[in-house]
């Protein structure tokens, strides 16, 4: 067990939003900053981060990554701004 995070990052280039889940939120970042984060945010980058949500397990981290990713644009700027 520990502690696995759920975000969504705004990639500069275009503004689009990438959703990931990692147990090291930092480093992650840091990874999608130095373009080794994912595929997707490596022409897109530098990214910043807009939200995040705390999980107990991956499961559920992974469960609602995949929920945030279907989510439509309108619907993640909400989430954003709900924090």
């Amino acid at each position: 067990m520990g502690q696995f995070y759920v975000y969504i990052v705004k990639c500069e280039k275009d503004n689009s939003f990438y959703t990931g889940y990692t147990n090291n939120l930092e480093k992650r970042i840091s990874q999608h900053n130095r373009g080794i984060g994912s595929k997707y945010t490596r022409s897109r980058g530098p990214v910043e981060l807009q939200y995040y949500e705390i999980y107990n397990t991956r499961k559920w981290a992974m469960r609602r990554e995949r929920e945030i990713k279907k989510f439509s644009r309108k619907t993640k700027i909400q989430l954003i701004k709900r924090e």
